[in-house]
């Protein structure tokens, strides 16, 4: 009754026409920017170029903007936002990279860069900063306390924020 999708002598390749697993291949991301090896693989979100997407998002372990993406607060273990990217709305990680545009409320409780293509806008607070050439931050900057949930303002006397080189 039934009959094999492709004849036997079919010049197709085995597997054609299956489409690659998510997170197989990262391709398009600047080589910064790659998905790490080590480890199990994360449980990814890609809001791609051209989508908007307006919300909650629950159970994405790492969350990469090359679209828009809006909303009242996510929580991740890593937010990247692409050139041409634009993230708004609340967020809390462990580290964030940011070379589109963020305008919110982002915590990264370990670190934070901000590329040369990035902007973040409104309230951010981390534990470690990066901030390349031309990266922009315009707004309120809390340096978080090593080993404490207490947070230290970077425009405060008690402690200047120092320059990351990298």
């Amino acid at each position: 009754m039934g009959r094999a999708p492709f004849p036997s002598g079919s010049s197709l390749p085995a597997g054609a026409g299956i489409p690659p697993m998510p997170g197989a291949a990262a391709r398009g991301l600047p080589s910064q920017m790659q998905p790490k090896k080590d480890g199990p693989e994360q449980r990814t979100l890609v809001v791609g170029r051209g989508i908007s997407v307006q919300g909650t998002v629950q159970d994405a372990e790492r969350l990469v903007v090359e679209g828009t993406v809006e909303s009242s607060m996510i929580t991740a273990k890593e937010l990247v936002v692409m050139p041409g990217g634009l993230f708004r709305g609340g967020v809390e990680v462990e580290n964030a990279e940011i070379a589109g545009t963020v305008d919110g409320a982002l915590t990264a409780r370990g670190g934070l860069t901000v590329r040369g293509s990035g902007r973040l806008l409104g309230k951010a607070a981390c534990h470690r900063l990066k901030v390349e050439d031309g990266g922009q931050i315009t707004g309120q900057l809390e340096m978080l306390a090593e080993g404490s949930g207490s947070a230290k303002t970077a425009d405060s006397a008690a402690e200047p924020v120092k320059a990351i080189e990298g």
